[in-house]
């Protein structure tokens, strides 16, 4: 193994992965450090094995909107002030008079992204872009694991790793697209993830133009996909199947949303188990294969106003269940089940989206040499505190600490933009007040952004 370029030095924190979340730390981080004593200031870096900042990219589609109110950006929950806020971002981009005169809270998903990209920038010289974490080794002294060694690659898995060392992790591995058991990714069965980039791809002239789609889900993505290939293909016939009667509304009434306020987090974490499962059954119609009511009632206009056409492009498959898929050099045979009878067919199409949601990173794959020493509930599921730090098996000063997947312990929120700045700031003040740093080694230099935005 090779040693981190900085040789002996220890950080105080290593970041694993830089969506959202840990770039809401990474501005906690800043904020902190430039608010007390040099002596006093968190070392971090972070490691992404992305190329570049990305979020959900493959479904930045015209026309669609944030589920959530601009002002749940990745500080101002915590700092109105923070030179990073959304409406920072307007400013510096000359419109913020402009966004104003929009009258909404909800940017379109492009702005946002932007925003995120906006804010991510000043912190290129802290982030590793492509260079994958493929082990976290616990350092043992006296009994006590007072660090640990992060193994990072870069260039595939021949290449050799280089560890830095680092008293706390934080680990933000973000989610992974979920696939229907025997399906696999190829040239015409697509995930939702990255269906702008397939369509780029898609041959060029009008008699390769696509004659039919099919979209596999209930979900918001799903009701979306389906809604953008019907206006961007208006001679392609598009299928939606999914396992439900209809499309279902999202509930974001005022009292059910306060499920997401910062307290919510404490009641839900406080909360025998039994009330954490009854909690996520009540307020699943919150996040989980929901749709927008003005999503669901477009597209029902347009069903409606085909059948009065009397030439039908947009289908719905509904109590249907996707059982197999046959994929052919010129189409795709999805087979079908229809719930009810249970009369199957065969559906011909194009191409096969899979808008069948995420599943949050397999922390296993992540952790490896540390995983022996988390503690686990009986399901298998790290236990956490309070604070997003993972109960340990030995003691001592070093930490993991987990943005995700702690839905188990912090409820709904912990998957969502909803609580990131928040999150952020409790974790950085955990790291504030444990950090000790006895350790015989440089500490490295102070966390901040590279220059002002």
């Amino acid at each position: 193994m090779i040693r981190s370029p900085g040789q002996d030095e220890v950080l105080d924190v290593v970041g694993i992965g830089f969506g959202p979340s840990n770039l809401a730390l990474a501005i906690a981080l800043t904020e902190y450090n430039s608010e007390v004593p040099e002596a006093d200031r968190i070392s971090a870096r972070f490691y992404e094995r992305k190329s570049a900042f990305g979020w959900h990219q493959g479904m930045l589609l015209k026309d669609t909107t944030m589920q959530v109110s601009y002002l749940k950006d990745l500080v101002s929950m915590r700092n109105p002030c923070s030179r990073f806020s959304f409406l920072s971002y307007l400013h510096a981009r000359d419109r913020l008079v402009d966004f104003i005169n929009h009258k909404t809270l909800f940017p379109s998903r492009m702005e946002f992204h932007d925003y995120l990209e906006w804010a991510a920038e000043p912190f290129g010289g802290a982030v590793d872009y492509g260079r994958e974490v493929v082990d976290v080794v616990p350092v043992e002294e006296a009994g006590e694991v007072t660090h640990f060694q992060v193994l990072t690659r870069d260039g595939g898995p021949r290449a050799e790793p280089i560890v830095q060392r680092a008293r706390n992790v934080v680990v933000a591995g973000g989610l992974r697209p979920y696939l229907p058991d025997h399906t696999t990714l190829s040239d015409r069965v697509w995930h939702t993830s990255e269906l702008l980039d397939r369509l780029e791809t898609l041959p060029a002239g009008q008699t390769r133009t696509p004659r039919s789609f099919t979209v596999v889900g209930a979900g918001q993505s799903a009701a979306e996909t389906v809604a953008h290939l019907h206006g961007e293909f208006p001679e392609a016939d598009i299928h939606a199947v999914f396992a439900r009667y209809g499309y279902a509304p999202a509930d974001d009434s005022a009292f059910v949303n306060k499920i997401f306020d910062p307290e919510a987090v404490d009641h839900f974490y406080t909360s025998p188990d039994n009330i954490k499962e009854m909690m996520f059954d009540y307020h699943r119609s919150t996040n989980y294969s929901v749709v927008d009511i003005e999503l669901i009632d477009e597209l029902y206009r347009r069903l409606y106003q085909e059948k009065v056409a009397g030439k039908q492009r947009l289908h719905v498959h509904n109590l249907t269940r996707l059982l197999t898929v046959d994929v052919g050099d010129e189409h795709v045979e999805v087979g079908l089940a229809f719930l009810p009878t249970g009369r199957q067919d065969v559906l011909r199409t194009d191409y096969l989206v899979l808008a069948t949601g995420y599943r949050p990173t397999d922390l296993h794959g992540i952790l490896g040499s540390a995983e022996p020493i988390l503690c686990t509930d009986g399901e298998g599921r790290v236990r956490v505190n309070r604070d997003y730090s993972v109960e340990s098996t030995l003691p001592g000063p070093a930490r993991i600490y987990l943005q995700g997947p702690t839905e188990h312990t912090h409820g709904i929120a912990s998957s969502l933009l909803s609580n990131t700045a928040v999150r952020a700031g409790e974790i950085t003040k955990a790291l504030a007040k444990q950090l000790v740093r006895d350790i015989d080694a440089p500490r490295g230099p102070a966390f901040t952004a590279a220059a002002p935005v």
